[in-house]
């Protein structure tokens, strides 16, 4: 028995599905806990600028969203929700493993990337008020990476 018969194609979809969830929750966390933390220090001198700070720091979190979907939707396709789950081959189960990783990986490191520009922004946002959207703006491009990541994850899925 090789070793990924020994898991199961089940396991391993499952393994693919849950890795893209945790991978970019754990992502969203370290890059808006980065934006919050910049965020604090601009709010203890003008709490006036909640409502932009909280747009900024929300702005990483987005990739936990993303990784949470690609994880219903493989579950949804392995029959895991709508009850008619069945044994997949190993040959299944590491190509939803492998139509994961890219919103996994994607979704993880755009993140925390994310938060880094979002805790710039608010640098942006404390010295030059005016010109916080433009901060929003690479933040934004950013997220248009975890976005390929999601659809790339997306589509693969779909055509297995």
């Amino acid at each position: 028995m090789g070793f990924f018969e020994a898991f199961g194609g089940m396991a391993l979809g499952f393994l693919g599905a849950g890795l893209a969830a945790a991978l970019c929750c754990i992502g969203s966390a370290k890059g808006t806990g980065c934006a919050g933390e910049a965020g604090t220090g601009l709010l203890c001198e003008d709490p006036g600028k909640f409502g932009k700070v909280l747009i900024l720091q929300v702005i990483p979190g987005t990739q936990g969203l993303y990784g949470l979907v690609v994880w219903f939707f493989a579950c949804f396709r392995m029959g895991m929700l709508n009850g008619t789950a069945a044994d997949l081959t190993v040959m299944q189960g590491l190509q939803y493993f492998v139509a994961c990783m890219p919103i996994a990986l994607g979704g993880f490191l755009s993140a925390m990337a994310q938060g880094r520009v979002a805790a710039g922004s608010i640098n942006i946002l404390a010295k030059q008020p005016d010109h916080w959207s433009k901060g929003m703006v690479l933040c934004i491009t950013v997220e248009f990476y975890a976005i390929l990541s999601l659809l790339a994850s997306m589509l693969m899925i779909l055509n297995i």
